[in-house]
């Protein structure tokens, strides 16, 4: 039966990515930022609806120029966080933009993108992440720099919130927790070892009762910040939302 199931949503997602592509390909250009936010909000919630995912949020988004500091579960973190931030910018590993349909999308909502392993272009997406943030972009960053499971956080990368300190701008922690009836971390929405793509978007089609909840919490200073220390600061602030 969780296969009927599994099928039957990933059926009705495909038009609606395909439409996505047609949005973002053909209407962006003709529209102002305000109506590119309700666009991308509109298609993120609607992704998550028709695979059966319900979202909830608890706390007040920010506006104007911001970076966003959010855990990492899934790859479809980033339609949970613009389901609430649309006018979310991510950094995001430059390997996504080649992945099938997924790269087009993300590319075309203004994603920018950071080769990990070279610490030169870190330093270039710090520099084009402090531009964005000073333009007052809302900007977000993984800092664990990978997805894990859930339930501890990964240590976290301090470089990206450099750009953060070098503008003075405010940043604010989020908190994704992906679960399911009977289990406070979901298995299925997990996306990491060795699993593709295909395997995790047919493991989240075939979860009954899969949610994400994101929680927004109080702004953080950056103004005199040190980077590492602001980095320790955030990691224990969503570590200790995540059920213990």
């Amino acid at each position: 039966m969780n296969g009927l199931l599994a099928a039957g949503r990933l059926v009705r997602l495909v038009p609606h990515v395909l439409h996505g592509l047609w949005i973002v390909k053909r209407r962006f250009v003709q529209l102002t930022s305000a109506e590119k936010h309700q666009r991308i909000q509109w298609w993120s919630a609607k992704t998550l609806r028709l695979l059966g995912i319900t979202l909830t949020c608890h706390g007040r988004p920010l506006a104007g120029g911001h970076l966003v500091v959010a855990n990492h579960v899934s790859w479809l973190d980033i339609a949970a966080v613009h389901a609430v931030l649309p006018q979310a910018r991510f950094v995001s590993k430059s390997d996504v933009k080649h992945w099938p349909l997924v790269g087009a999308l993300v590319e075309g909502v203004g994603t920018l993108f950071i080769e990990r392993t070279s610490k030169r272009d870190a330093l270039r997406v710090v520099h084009q992440t402090a531009a964005a943030l000073q333009a007052g972009d809302c900007v977000a960053v993984f800092p664990e720099g990978t997805t894990g499971a859930g339930s501890a956080l990964l240590p976290f990368h301090a470089n990206l919130l450099q750009a953060a300190v070098s503008t003075q701008a405010p940043v604010l922690p989020l908190v994704l927790r992906w679960h399911e009836p009977g289990q406070p971390f979901s298995v299925a929405a997990q996306f990491i070892g060795d699993t593709t793509l295909v395997q995790s978007l047919w493991r989240i089609a075939a979860a009954r009762g899969l949610c994400v909840d994101v929680q927004v919490l109080p702004v953080v200073p950056s103004p005199g910040q040190d980077r590492r220390a602001l980095a320790e600061a955030l990691h224990g602030l969503i570590s200790a939302r995540l059920p213990r």
